[in-house]
């Protein structure tokens, strides 16, 4: 059947056109319509509608969007959102390496004796050069001259080196006398020479007072030396002695230059601002 306005395909049996509303002759019929397989309903009469159908085949109602739009949307399939895909963690693993890379360069230049790494240390102010002594000076008689000196908090890898030389002293020698006794024993080591230590505090009290302590350092009674030896890790205080006490009449002159060697993770600035908060604290 078809629709003599439109000429739409129509159902058999319709009198009213599902697209344009027009009436529908009883005669008008169609060998090549089909069969519509219905799936909506009229809200007034309540007629079988097919899905494409815009006004009702039985009295003209027109349908209803909304109803044709539901059921678009409930024939329509929802797909899911399609989610970001991870990206690969380079920037993490870079940062690592370059963490590693970091650590194995700090290491090298703290352990390294390599002249770059003692430069960077140096530049860094974690090795530190002090000077203990570097002058001429005289020790009289049956006496002895020492030079006080201490290691920071932090200090590691410590050590005192150096150099010195003794001969009479002939200008403070006093006497015609004493100039005699020097020359008929100027070969002699005890009194040409001069006795160099290193000692701890408490040491030092104690061989101050005539007795026998352990030292950090002695060279003996000798003429010239070098000083070289290693210190105790950590903070204390020391003193560098130049002893003539076996020359009972013959005073020496003493050439010395003495350097404290030493590495600390404490920069100086840190621990000069240390002492004077503790010193304004009056700690």
């Amino acid at each position: 059947m078809l629709c003599s306005k439109c000429a739409a395909n129509l159902p058999d049996g319709s009198q009213f056109c599902l697209k344009c509303g027009q009436p529908v002759s009883a005669g008008a019929y169609s060998a090549a319509a089909a069969a519509v397989t219905a799936s909506l309903g009229c809200s007034k009469c309540g007629a079988s509608l097919p899905d494409e159908a815009e006004f009702c085949l039985k009295c003209g109602k027109p349908v209803s969007s909304p109803a044709k739009s539901a059921s678009v949307q409930a024939d329509a399939e929802v797909l899911p959102p399609e989610l970001p895909r991870p990206k690969p963690k380079r920037r993490g693993l870079v940062s690592a390496l370059l963490a590693v890379l970091l650590i194995v360069v700090i290491v090298w230049v703290a352990a390294s004796d390599n002249p770059f790494a003692q430069g960077i240390q140096e530049l860094v102010g974690w090795k530190h050069d002090e000077t203990v002594l570097d002058s001429t000076f005289s020790v009289g008689p049956h006496a002895f001259r020492f030079y006080k000196f201490s290691l920071p908090e932090g200090s590691v890898n410590v050590g005192i080196v150096g150099q010195f030389t003794s001969s009479v002293d002939a200008q403070n020698a006093g006497s015609r006398k004493a100039k005699d006794d020097k020359d008929k024993s100027k070969d002699k080591d005890s009194e040409r020479g001069i006795e160099v230590y290193v000692l701890t505090e408490p040491a030092f009290t104690v061989w101050q007072n005539g007795y026998a302590t352990s030292s950090v350092y002695e060279s003996g009674i000798v003429r010239e030396g070098t000083v070289q030896a290693d210190i105790p890790a950590g903070a204390g205080i020391y003193y560098l002695v130049f002893s003539n006490k076996s020359a009972p009449k013959t005073p020496k002159t003493v050439r010395a230059s003495v350097l404290l060697r030493y590495k600390s993770w404490l920069p100086n600035w840190f621990r000069m601002m240390k002492g004077r908060v503790w010193n304004w604290l009056g700690l």
